[in-house]
């Protein structure tokens, strides 16, 4: 009830299935801690808010802060984290009921997570991932420190296909990302978008194979277990969105998505053999045409990848905050934020001027 219109990752059945799979939990590193705030028997809002003995699955970095704090004698872990596991999308983290005092809630749930972290002898609160609105909310409250970091998301302008799309784009980019749609066509595959309710079985365990296949291909062990893939093909189906490609029949390579509202959202990708331009065409154009064809604002196409400059996927600031207890380690913290930002600024300005549009100043 509480987690609005366009986040499917702060809805009960996302958080359960990462939890009853045991992906986090006792033994993963995820504890956790979530804070409610009540009225009597009315939920008025929620924090999701784990318990972290490490600082992995979480895409915003603090590893060289944990060592500096061990280097200073400062011990660091615990720590808690406010944000969906091993999900770097931008979304709700103050999950607010209608018609309250929006900054009065968010101001007693950060009361909540900072007598957690005294509770728990944790070194820090970290809110991650917020939308905008939550940054200035938490801002205001003036108790954590803001931090900048960056992302490469689609904003849809009013385009009513994805030829409107491509007509922003300078022709070298135009007909680059034409040739590589093109490339897929002539080599015989096809490409198909399923909801996640009409999967099958067999398109399910595909889905799984290649998630599993693509960490081991990247040198890092799954933060996902095959059950968390059982649950949410019976609890949140509704919310996935898959891009399958098939040579002669056979599932060669698929992405996992989500979408709510007017988001969509990229998350797992997996091929079992090498196709020229195949990822482009499940993890960005199909999907941006999707978004597009059903009207949606916003495509997060999940971390890092400056590839996706070329795709139609902009730069843009991502909002986060942290409180650290202990006084020495808060100060070294605030001094690196401040210069951290700036170098986010500026690299946020250089990427757009060599993003993929008319250099008209338009």
């Amino acid at each position: 009830r509480l987690a609005g219109a366009d986040d499917p990752f702060v809805e009960h059945a996302f958080l359960a299935a990462l939890e009853q799979s045991g992906s986090v939990g006792s033994g993963s590193g995820w504890l956790p801690k979530h804070v409610l705030l009540r009225d009597g028997d009315a939920l008025l809002g929620a924090l999701p808010l784990y318990l972290k003995e490490h600082s992995y699955g979480e895409y915003v970095f603090d590893f060289g802060w944990a060592n500096a704090a061990m280097r200073a004698g400062i011990r660091y872990y615990p720590k808690l984290v406010s944000m969906v596991p091993f999900t770097p999308a931008t979304g709700r983290r103050f999950l607010i009921a209608p018609d309250v005092n929006e900054q009065a809630v968010v101001g007693a749930l950060l009361d909540g997570a900072l007598e957690a972290r005294k509770q728990l002898r944790a070194s820090s609160v970290h809110l991650h991932f917020m939308s905008p609105q939550e940054g200035q909310l938490v801002a205001r409250d003036g108790r954590f420190l803001a931090r900048l970091s960056s992302q490469f998301h689609w904003q849809n302008r009013g385009f009513a296909s994805f030829d409107d799309h491509l007509a922003t784009f300078r022709s070298a980019v135009r007909k680059e990302v034409r040739k590589e749609r093109r490339r897929v066509a002539e080599a015989g595959i096809e490409v198909s978008v399923v909801q996640g309710e009409a999967l099958s079985p067999r398109e399910w365990s595909a889905l799984r194979g290649f998630y599993f296949d693509t960490c081991e291909k990247h040198g890092s062990g799954p933060y996902l277990n095959s059950a968390f893939f059982d649950i949410i093909a019976r609890t949140h189906a509704q919310r996935v969105v898959a891009v399958l490609a098939r040579d002669r029949g056979e599932i060669v390579a698929g992405a996992l998505n989500f979408e709510k509202g007017a988001n969509l959202y990229g998350r797992y990708w997996g091929c079992s053999r090498d196709y020229d331009s195949l990822h482009f065409e499940l993890c960005y154009h199909r999907l941006i045409e999707r978004a597009i064809e059903r009207g949606q604002q916003r495509f997060e196409a999940g971390a890092q990848g400056i590839h996706k400059l070329r795709r139609g996927l902009l730069p843009t600031a991502i909002y986060n905050a942290c409180h650290v207890a202990d006084p020495r380690l808060a100060e070294a913290v605030r001094d690196f934020l401040q210069r951290e930002e700036a170098n986010v600024r500026f690299e946020l300005a250089q990427l757009a001027h060599h993003g993929p549009s008319h250099r008209d100043g338009s």
